[in-house]
C-alpha cells in the first residue's frame, strides 16, 4: 500500500454503489448528511448502509455548518470515522466539534486562485486532515459536488503539518493528470462517478479506483 493514492468515494447511498467501491479497493466513502444535496442519506439508511462494511474501508459524514445535536445524533447512528465539515466553519468552531466529540475531522477549502489557500495553514492546526475543492459556481445550492474543478498545479511542491485530499471535477478520465499535478497523495469523488446528479455508477466507479492508484 505504500506510495498507493488513497481514494474516497463520496455521497453514496445505495448498495450497488457500496459494493463496487468497496471490491475496487477504495480507502474511504462518504455519507452525505446536507438536505440540499443529492446524494443526501438519512442517519438511519446510512446505518443499514454501512452494517457490514468491513473496518478496513473507513466512514466519513460530511456535514455542512452542523450544529452539536446533529453531529451527536448521527454519531449515536451510524458508524462515523471521520467528520467532513464542508460549510463555512472556522478555525474555532473545527477545534471545537474535534474537541467536543473526539474524532478526526477533515476541512473543506474552496480554491479558485491561489489567494484561496492563504487561511489552509492555520486550519491545518486544528483540523486532522484537509480537503481542496473547486469554488462552487455562481448560484449553486451546495458547496461541493458540483463538477467543478480548479489549477491543480495550485497545490504543487504546498507543504501543510497535515494530510490533504484533492476533490473537484476529478473523473476516471482526468484523476491520474490531477494526482500529477498537484501532487496529490489523496484524491475525492462524488459527481465524477455519476451518470446524473446523485446516481453512482458502478463502473465509473471500478474505473476512477484503478485510475488513481494505477
Amino acid at each position: 500500500m505504500a506510495g498507493d493514492v488513497l481514494v474516497k468515494i463520496c455521497g453514496i447511498h445505495e448498495d450497488e454503489a457500496l459494493i463496487a467501491a468497496v471490491e475496487a479497493g477504495a480507502d474511504l466513502i462518504g455519507l452525505v448528511f446536507h438536505p440540499a444535496s443529492p446524494r443526501f442519506i438519512t442517519f438511519d439508511a446510512a446505518a443499514d448502509l454501512t452494517q457490514f462494511l468491513p473496518e478496513d474501508v473507513r466512514v466519513v459524514g460530511l456535514f455542512v455548518d452542523p450544529d452539536d445535536a446533529q453531529i451527536e445524533t448521527a454519531l449515536n447512528s451510524v458508524r462515523l470515522d471521520f467528520l467532513q465539515l464542508h460549510g463555512s466553519e472556522t478555525v474555532a468552531r473545527v477545534e471545537a466539534i474535534r474537541q467536543e466529540f473526539g474524532h478526526p475531522v477533515i476541512k473543506s477549502i474552496a480554491v479558485a486562485a491561489g489567494a484561496d489557500l492563504d487561511g489552509a495553514a492555520e486550519m491545518a492546526q486544528v483540523a486532522d486532515w484537509l480537503l481542496f475543492d473547486a469554488k462552487p459556481p455562481q448560484g449553486a445550492d451546495r458547496p461541493g459536488g458540483n463538477a467543478a474543478s480548479f489549477d491543480w498545479e495550485l497545490l504543487k511542491g504546498r507543504k501543510w503539518p497535515c494530510p490533504w485530499l484533492l476533490a473537484g471535477g476529478l473523473t476516471p478520465e482526468n484523476v491520474a493528470v490531477a494526482v500529477k499535478a498537484s501532487g496529490a497523495k489523496a484524491v475525492d469523488v462524488s459527481s465524477g462517478v455519476e451518470t446524473a446528479p446523485g446516481i453512482k455508477d458502478p463502473d465509473r466507479i471500478r474505473r476512477f479506483i484503478a485510475a488513481a492508484k494505477g
